[in-house]
């Protein structure tokens, strides 16, 4: 079987570019022959039809020429839509499985798909299918206003970086694509979503439910040694922006004087928890040593008494949390979005309210308090991924969707 991946990058930025990245590297590990396409990058990894990829372009560049390239690549990119035929004609592949095309290869991509008659899944990441800032998340709360196409809302409220302008093409688009072209409705065969509270998220704002099918992530325990000693500090790691709910987790440990914290990332909200640990008085126990990847975060992470994801938004479904667990650590988790399909409550992990900083206060006092069960639930954590999410099962369904579709 020949397996075309499509991606905006092909190199470690986020969530859905490492699952992008592993899905190819298990396929290959299990003989199939994989190709992919993607956006030309100085970081992307090597790639023997990379001469196919589409330009380079940066939206973060304001000059007239780079905003008319930005309003042509997201409506109807002709570049992607030229290459990807030739790169279709001489890998000639069997499945197109597609992932994050917003934007830097946009889905002018899918009609060449579907002239050639090759089935396209397309593997949904994020919520921009129905909602224009991908997050259903606006000025600090969850956000369900664009629900049954009124786009025009991320307008009125700016809802794309805060954003007159990036606001406007980004309705511009969804109306387009979406209230005109249908283009994903009319050649996407079928959708893949990481937990069950996606695609009943997405079936609830229109998407054809006889489309979906839920695989949840996967985590190669094998690559990952568990560390079960409980060390001095919880964690968190991620990116620091509102929707991840930082400011409701330094705000519970204010309250727990044995709870030091660790905070691993950069992002927007930097300057703001780093003013509320000042005003709680948190300095010499809030630690924030800013990004960190690969051997050296997983250190971090086997080092910790816990890890804490305090999201604010509908977490698609939680990657951190495998890694953790992975680790041998407990994850406390805020019951949001499809993160609870991830866990075992009080066997692999504890759920408290979203927003609730009484609730996390209460966790975390509960976890400080009982360390011989907290040692238990990482045991637990560790084989619950061993068995439930084995690159051997995600692999299975996977291949099970790409048979179907070419029966």
């Amino acid at each position: 079987m020949k397996v075309l991946l499509v991606n905006k990058f092909n190199f470690l930025k986020g969530g859905a570019d490492k699952y992008f990245l592993d899905l190819a590297d298990l396929l290959q590990a299990n003989n199939i022959e994989v190709a992919k396409f993607c956006m030309k990058h100085p970081n992307n990894l090597p790639s023997k039809y990379d001469h196919y990829f589409v330009s380079n372009i940066d939206f973060n560049k304001r000059s007239l020429w780079q905003m008319l390239r930005y309003v042509g690549r997201i409506l109807y990119s002709f570049e992607a839509k030229r290459k990807f035929a030739q790169l279709l004609k001489e890998f000639q592949p069997d499945i197109i499985h597609i992932h994050n095309i917003y934007h830097q290869i946009s889905p002018s991509i899918l009609t060449v798909a579907k002239q050639h008659n090759i089935p396209v899944v397309m593997h949904v990441h994020d919520y921009k299918l129905v909602c224009p800032n991908y997050k259903m998340f606006c000025q600090g709360q969850i956000c369900e206003r664009c629900k049954n196409h009124k786009f025009y809302n991320c307008l009125l409220h700016r809802c794309f970086k805060q954003s007159f302008i990036r606001s406007l093409l980004v309705t511009i688009e969804m109306y387009w694509h979406h209230s005109i072209l249908h283009i994903y409705e009319k050649n996407i065969d079928h959708y893949i979503c990481p937990s069950q509270f996606m695609a009943d998220k997405l079936v609830e704002w229109g998407v054809a439910k006889d489309k979906l099918q839920t695989i949840l992530h996967y985590i190669d325990t094998n690559k990952y040694q568990a560390n079960f000693d409980l060390g001095n500090y919880f964690l968190f790691f991620g990116r620091l922006d509102k929707e991840k709910g930082v400011d409701i987790l330094v705000k519970a440990v204010a309250q727990v004087p044995e709870a030091k914290l660790k905070i691993v990332g950069f992002g927007p909200e930097h300057k703001t928890i780093k003013e509320l640990i000042s005003q709680h008085k948190l300095d010499n126990r809030v630690d924030i040593v800013g990004p960190k990847y690969g051997d050296e975060l997983k250190e971090i992470i086997q080092k910790a008494y816990a890890v804490v994801v305090p999201s604010l938004w509908y977490e698609v479904f939680g990657l951190v949390i495998l890694e953790a667990a992975a680790l041998g650590k407990v994850t406390i988790v805020a019951k949001i979005g499809g993160m609870p399909e991830a866990v075992q409550d009080q066997k692999t992990a504890l759920l408290f309210q979203p927003g609730s900083v009484e609730d996390l206060v209460d966790k975390i006092n509960w976890a400080v308090k009982n360390p011989q069960d907290m040692a238990n639930m990482a045991q637990q954590a560790r084989h619950y991924m061993e068995e439930a999410f084995t690159p051997g099962k995600h692999l299975a369904q996977i291949l099970g969707v790409y048979q179907k579709l070419k029966q």
